[in-house]
C-alpha cells in the first residue's frame, strides 16, 4: 500500500509539473504582461524596469523556478484586467463553482443510479425504454442547448425560476453559501439541472451495463439457488458490486463538473471560476488563465488519487496485486 500510494504521488507530482509548465508558457506567448500593465504609451526605460521587477529579463527556465515555487504556494501574481491578486479573485469564485458542482453531482447520483437499476432489472418494459432514450437524448444534446432549453421553459414560459446569478449569499468566514438562502436555492436549480444531465446519463447507463454483467455471473446464480429474496441478491450482492467501478467514474467526473462548468456558467452568468476564466480568455488575462489551469489540474489530480486509494480499499483483489509488486 505504501509503494503504491509513493507510486501515485510521483505521478501527481509530474503531472502537476507539466500542467505547470504549459501555464507558464502562456506568460512567454499569449500577450506581453508589461504592455499590459503600463500601455503602449511606455517609454523604454520604464519597460525595462518593470521587466527587471517581475523577473522577465532572466533566463527562461529561472523564470519557470520562480513560477513553480510561486505556484506551490497559490501565488501567481495580479490579474491585468482588474489588478487584484489572482488567489483573491479564485478564492472568491471558488465557493460558487464547488457548490454548483457538488448539487449536480448529488443529483447526478441520486436520480442517476435508480434509473440504472431499473432499466437493468426491467428492462424491455416502456419505462426501462424511455430511460435509455432519454439517456441518449441527455448523452447528445449539448450543455449549452439544454441550459437555453431550460431557461426559455422555466424563466421565460413559466416565470418559476430565475435565468442568471446566484441569488442571495451568506458569508461564512471566507466562504460564501447560497445554500442557506431560498433564492440561493432557487437560482441553482436550472445551471445544476444543465450540469448534472449530462453525467446523469453517463452514470445511468453504467449502472445499468455494470447491473447486468454482474447479474451473469456465478456467486449470483449461487445466491438464488440458497434462496435469497430477489430484494437481498439485486440489492444486498449485485449492486453493492456494481456500484465499485461507478464509484470510480463518479469520482473523476466530479473534477469534470468542476473543470467544465464554464458554458454552464456562462449560460446562467454564475460568478464562479469558469466564468472568471471565459472573462479572463477574453483580455488575455494570463495570470488568472496560468492559475486557473493549475487549480484545476490540482483538483483532478486530488479527486484521482483519492478516487484509487478507495478502490484498493474496496476492493480486495487490488490490495492483493499491489501487495505482490
Amino acid at each position: 500500500m505504501g509503494a503504491f500510494l509513493l507510486r501515485r504521488l510521483l505521478q501527481a507530482i509530474v503531472v502537476m509539473v507539466s500542467v505547470a509548465f504549459i501555464a507558464f508558457l502562456l506568460f512567454q506567448y499569449v500577450g506581453d504582461p508589461v504592455v499590459f500593465l503600463l500601455g503602449q504609451d511606455a517609454t523604454p526605460e520604464q519597460i525595462r524596469q518593470l521587466r527587471a521587477d517581475l523577473g522577465l529579463d532572466q533566463p527562461f527556465f529561472v523564470q519557470f523556478w520562480h513560477f513553480l515555487v510561486n505556484a506551490a504556494q497559490g501565488e501567481f501574481g495580479l490579474s491585468l484586467r482588474q489588478g487584484a491578486k489572482v488567489s483573491r479573485l479564485l478564492g472568491e469564485r471558488f465557493p460558487a463553482t464547488f457548490e454548483l458542482a457538488m448539487v449536480a453531482a448529488v443529483m447526478a447520483l441520486v436520480v442517476g443510479v435508480p434509473m440504472g437499476v431499473y432499466a437493468a432489472l426491467k428492462r424491455g418494459t416502456f419505462l426501462s425504454q424511455l430511460f435509455m432514450t432519454v439517456s441518449l437524448l441527455g448523452v447528445s444534446l449539448p450543455t449549452f442547448l439544454i441550459g437555453i432549453l431550460l431557461i426559455l421553459v422555466f424563466s421565460v414560459w413559466l416565470g418559476w425560476l430565475p435565468s442568471f446569478g446566484r441569488g442571495d449569499t451568506v458569508q461564512i468566514g471566507w466562504w460564501s453559501t447560497g445554500l442557506l438562502t431560498a433564492t440561493g436555492w432557487k437560482h441553482i436549480i436550472l445551471p445544476a439541472i444543465t450540469l448534472a444531465v449530462f453525467q446523469l446519463t453517463l452514470i445511468m447507463r453504467l449502472v445499468r451495463a455494470e447491473m447486468l454483467e454482474v447479474l451473469r455471473t456465478d456467486y449470483i446464480k449461487f445466491a438464488k439457488a440458497r434462496g435469497l429474496t430477489d430484494r437481498a441478491v439485486y440489492f444486498g450482492h449485485a449492486l453493492k458490486n456494481t456500484l465499485v467501478p461507478v464509484m470510480t467514474i463518479t469520482g473523476l467526473q466530479l473534477g469534470g463538473l468542476i473543470a467544465f462548468a464554464i458554458i454552464t456558467e456562462t449560460v446562467f452568468q454564475w460568478p464562479g471560476m469558469g466564468l472568471l476564466f471565459i472573462q479572463a480568455v477574453t483580455f488575455a488575462d494570463v495570470p488568472v488563465m496560468a492559475a486557473y489551469l493549475c487549480l484545476i489540474a490540482l483538483i483532478f489530480v486530488t479527486i484521482n488519487l483519492i478516487v484509487d486509494l478507495l478502490y484498493v480499499v474496496v476492493d480486495p483483489r487490488l490490495r492483493v496485486a499491489n501487495s505482490g509488486h
